[in-house]
């Protein structure tokens, strides 16, 4: 076999292998919409049940009662600023640079690790105060919903940790980028969702 021949084998079969990532990580990123959709289908469930639960105080507090906006406000925005600092860790991620990935991702896992800890703050308060999950129907719906948005946060960054460790050893492969791509989609998710909450819950709730 000649040396031209084998090199234009060699080509053929990159070729084909990057074809092959590339349909792999196509249908990664198609599967991780279909998960979503599901969840999607979840936080609907709980929001239907907290629309037919949060009139149902039992005679104790009411939403506005125990809503303190600015500090949902504070956890809001640092949620939403997290989602920009994923941006900028795609555009990094895309463009090989694998510092300035790292950098961003830590900074979207400070603003997430943010958000959870004003909300563990929110509870811990509400709890020591007498206003616990068991108190009213309300607020087993409350902690419901918000619990389950925070702990999918929680999963996120704990995702993300795992992923920024792939990324220190291997690099920006194209599986670390796949990844990437689904973590993004799963973040930002959850940033519609935290809006939808942050108006439903909140915003109506202490009006």
């Amino acid at each position: 076999m000649s040396t031209t021949h084998m090199n234009t084998h060699d080509a053929h079969e990159a070729g084909a292998h990057h074809d092959e990532h590339h349909d792999t990580g196509g249908n990664t990123i198609f599967g991780f919409w279909l998960y979503l959709m599901t969840d999607c289908l979840l936080f609907a469930s709980v929001f239907a049940t907290y629309a037919v639960l949060f009139m149902n105080t039992a005679g104790g507090v009411s939403g506005k009662d125990i809503f303190d906006l600015e500090l949902i406000l504070a956890g809001t925005a640092a949620l939403l600023v997290s989602s920009i600092t994923f941006g900028f860790a795609m555009i990094c991620a895309h463009n090989k640079n694998r510092s300035g990935t790292l950098m961003w991702l830590l900074a979207t896992f400070i603003f997430g690790g943010v958000f959870i800890a004003l909300e563990i703050y929110e509870f811990q308060h509400l709890i020591h105060n007498g206003n616990g999950p068991q108190a009213s129907a309300f607020l087993s719906a409350f902690f419901s919903l918000v619990g389950l948005h925070g702990l999918h946060v929680t999963a996120g960054l704990i995702w993300m940790v795992i992923l920024a460790v792939e990324i220190m050893m291997t690099g920006l492969t194209g599986r670390s980028l796949t990844r990437l791509a689904c973590l993004s989609l799963f973040w930002h998710f959850l940033d519609i969702i935290w809006i939808c909450v942050f108006t439903v819950v909140y915003l109506m709730g202490a009006i």
